[in-house]
C-alpha cells in the first residue's frame, strides 16, 4: 500500500487522539475545566504526541529500511503494524489522562525538544556544508597551486583529459572572477542602495497611510519576479540600449556587459532594502522622533540625525542581505554579462562572476577527479568566506554605532 495512504491514516489517527484526549480530561472532572491541572486542549496534544510521534517515527524507520533493502515485509502487514503502533500510543495515552497529570509540561518538554533538534539540523546542515567545500578544496589544491588559484590573473579551466588533448591551458586564477564579482554587485548596490533607502525613508516617515499601503506591496512585486526575465530584460533592453548610447558617444560597449548586468540587478534587489528597511525604520520608537521635534528639529534633521542612526543596525543588515543577494546572483549575469573572464575594470565590457563559473563547471557529465570540477568547490569557499567577511564587517559597523543610543 502507498505510503500516501499511511500518512493519511496516521494524520488522521493523530487529530481522532487530540480530540479523544481533549474529551477524556473534561470527562475525568465532569466537564469543569478550571479542576484540570492543564487546559483541556494540552491533554489532547499529550493524546497526539503519544500517537503520531511512534507511528511516524516507525514509517520512517521503515522507508529508510526499505530504500536500502527492498520491501522486507508485505505492505499490507506493515501498514498494518504501523497503524497499531499509532493505536497501542493512543491507548497508553489515554489511560493515562488523569485531573492532576501536568499535560502542559509534558507538551512544553517535547516542543522543546523538537526545538532543539531543528536548531541542531540547521547548525550540522552548515557545518557539514562547510566541510564539504573545505575536503574538495583541498583535493583541487593537490593539483593547483593555492599561490596560483589565489593570485592568478588569467582563468581557463579546460584541463586535459588526455595526453594528446590539445586546446587545454588549465590557468585557474581567481582574480577576474571576483573582480567581475565584485564589478557587477557594486552597480548593483549604487542601484539598489540610494533608490530602496529613500523609498524606505518616503514609505514610513512621508507617506500617506493609503499611499505606503498601495505603494509598498507594488514595490515587493520586484522580488518575485523570476530572475530569468530578468535576464531576458537585461540582454534584449538594456544591453541594446546602453550599446546603442556608446556608439552616439562614440565610444565601444560590449553586447554583453557588466553596467547592464549590475543595473538590472540593482533593480531586482530593490525590494531587499526598502521592505527592510521600512520595517525598522517604523520601528524606531515614536519618544525619539518626539523629543527632537521638541528641540526644535525639523522632520528632515529628524530623520538624519535620529531616525536614521537609531535604525541604522537594520539597515546595515538589510543592505548586506542585499549585497549577498547580488553576489549570489547567476542567471542576469549569464544573460547580460557573458562568460568571459575578463580581467578589466571596465564596466562597459563583458565580464563573469564565481557563480556562474561555479554552474558552468559543474554542468554535464563530470569527473569530480579533475582539476576543472573540484574548482568548482575551491570558488564555492572562497565565496563562503568573502560573505563571512562582509557578515563580521556589517557586525562591527553596527556594534560601533549602536553604543549611541544604547
Amino acid at each position: 500500500m502507498s505510503n500516501t495512504l499511511l500518512i493519511l491514516v496516521l494524520a488522521g489517527l493523530t487529530v481522532a487522539g487530540f480530540y479523544l484526549g481533549r474529551t477524556r480530561a473534561l470527562a475525568s472532572v465532569g466537564g469543569k475545566a478550571r479542576d484540570l491541572n492543564s487546559l483541556p486542549g494540552y491533554y489532547g496534544y499529550v493524546a497526539a504526541l503519544w500517537c503520531g510521534l511512534p507511528s511516524f517515527a516507525a514509517l520512517m524507520f521503515w522507508s529508510i529500511a526499505e530504500a536500502r533493502m527492498g520491501a522486507a515485509a508485505p505492505g499490507h502487514l506493515v501498514f498494518a503494524i504501523i497503524v497499531a503502533i499509532g493505536v497501542a500510543g493512543l491507548a497508553f495515552a489515554h489511560r493515562r489522562i488523569r485531573p492532576h497529570m501536568k499535560a502542559r509540561d509534558g507538551v512544553e518538554r517535547v516542543v522543546r525538544i523538537v526545538l532543539i533538534v531543528c536548531s541542531a539540523i540547521a547548525v550540522l546542515t552548515t557545518i557539514g556544508i562547510i566541510l564539504s567545500l573545505i575536503f574538495e578544496s583541498l583535493r583541487f589544491f593537490e593539483k593547483v597551486s593555492p599561490i596560483e588559484f589565489l593570485f592568478g590573473l588569467e582563468w581557463s579551466p579546460q584541463t586535459a583529459l588526455r595526453e594528446d588533448q590539445v586546446g587545454a591551458s588549465g590557468r585557474f586564477g581567481s582574480i577576474p572572477l571576483f573582480l567581475g564579482t565584485l564589478m557587477i554587485s557594486f552597480i548593483a548596490m549604487c542601484v539598489a542602495t540610494p533608490v530602496g533607502l529613500l523609498s524606505a525613508i518616503y514609505m514610513s516617515e512621508y507617506a500617506a497611510p493609503h499611499v505606503r499601503a498601495t505603494v509598498k506591496p507594488l514595490l515587493e512585486i520586484l522580488a518575485g519576479i523570476p530572475t530569468v526575465v530578468y535576464g531576458f530584460f537585461a540582454a534584449l533592453t538594456m544591453a541594446p540600449l546602453f550599446r546603442g548610447w556608446g556608439e552616439q558617444a562614440g565610444f565601444e560597449v560590449s553586447s554583453e556587459s557588466a553596467i547592464a548586468a549590475g543595473l538590472v540587478m540593482g533593480i531586482m534587489i530593490i525590494p531587499f532594502v526598502s521592505s527592510l528597511s521600512d520595517d525598522v525604520i517604523s520601528a524606531v520608537p515614536a519618544s525619539l522622533r518626539e523629543g527632537s521635534l521638541g528641540l526644535g528639529a525639523t522632520p528632515s534633521e529628524t530623520i538624519r540625525r535620529v531616525v536614521l542612526p537609531a535604525a541604522l543596525p537594520g539597515i546595515v543588515g538589510s543592505l548586506l542581505l542585499a549585497m549577498s543577494r547580488a553576489i549570489g546572483e547567476t542567471m542576469i549575469v549569464v544573460m547580460a554579462a557573458g562568460l568571459a573572464a575578463n580581467m578589466t575594470a571596465n564596466p562597459f565590457e563583458a565580464v563573469t562572476t564565481v557563480t556562474v563559473q561555479i554552474v558552468t563547471l559543474l554542468v554535464g557529465d563530470q569527473e569530480f577527479d579533475s582539476a576543472k570540477t573540484l574548482a568548482a568547490f575551491a570558488l564555492g569557499l572562497m565565496l563562503f568566506c568573502v560573505t563571512l567577511l562582509l557578515n563580521v564587517i556589517a557586525l562591527s559597523v553596527v556594534n560601533k554605532y549602536r553604543e549611541q543610543y544604547e
